[in-house]
């Protein structure tokens, strides 16, 4: 064996790393070029149904095109009748509108929401003792709906049935303490909150949020009857509702102040 300088041996070896490098430089990517895993195709996007797609246009407050999407589905779906319906509440067809409503309890004669929306249309064409006939439908098939008995009260209230519309406003605060503060979704059955004579229906909410230990409710309210015109300002001191709150700072600011009628 012929034994090569130290020398040469490093020379070699230095050379044959040159060379490699020459011919195929190996990097972080190369080395894993083999092990990649090709990307994967996106899963398809589920394909929404037509209440679904109506319900997000309701969303938007695009109700026309909320119309189209429902009409996509079954004719004979209550439940895309009855949002139809409320699709053309909204814009105020409500020939439409009452035309979907009978439809849909034509399809399912226990769908309370549905009846309670046909009140909702005879409210709006101010035809009370219609509404009230529907209110009291839907109320014997779903006795424990808030929103029901509070759109029936409001229908007496229309009506000047003031004893009769408070009892409902009561019920309905018992079935649900926040049934006049929440905001309309427009989900499958609609709340009446228009009334004409604001001042004193404002007056009478303050009465009964002051009887249910609301204080802060009643004050607000109080203060919009005030603002709206509520003509009555002795009441305050002699209305038994407020007794509760006859010694609160807030509530003797509101008997010295003169609100600006909005």
């Amino acid at each position: 064996m012929v034994n090569r300088p130290r020398s040469m041996l490093l020379a070699a070896s230095l050379g044959a790393v040159l060379s490699f490098g020459q011919t195929g430089v190996v990097t972080p990517n190369s080395m894993l070029e083999g092990t990649r895993v090709p990307p994967q195709a996106e899963p398809p996007k589920p394909v929404l149904s037509p209440e679904t797609r109506g319900d997000i246009l309701m969303a938007r407050k695009m109700y026309r095109e909320a119309i189209e999407a429902f009409a996509e589905g079954s004719p004979k779906d209550a439940v895309l009748r009855n949002k139809t319906g409320i699709a053309y509440h909204q814009l105020m067809q409500l020939d439409s509108a009452r035309k979907c409503y009978e439809q849909a309890v034509k399809l399912k004669p226990d769908y309370h929401e549905a009846i309670n929306n046909l009140g909702t249309i005879w409210y709006a064409k101010k035809s009370y003792r219609r509404a009230v006939s529907q209110y009291k439908k839907a109320i014997k098939l779903a006795p424990d709906s808030a929103s029901i008995h509070s759109n029936l009260g409001t229908a007496y209230f229309a009506r000047k049935e003031f004893e009769p519309a408070m009892e409902e406003f009561r019920v309905a605060l018992q079935l649900d303490p926040n049934v006049f503060e929440h905001h309309s979704s427009y989900g499958v059955m609609l709340q009446e909150r228009s009334v004409q004579d604001r001042a004193k229906f404002h007056y009478s909410m303050a009465a009964l949020y002051a009887q249910g230990g609301r204080s802060e409710l009643a004050l607000q309210y109080l203060r919009k009857a005030l603002e709206e015109g509520f003509h009555e300002r002795k009441k305050l001191d002699s209305d038994p509702a407020f007794a509760s709150l006859r010694e609160l700072p807030e509530f003797k600011q509101l008997l010295t102040l003169e609100p600006r009628v909005l």
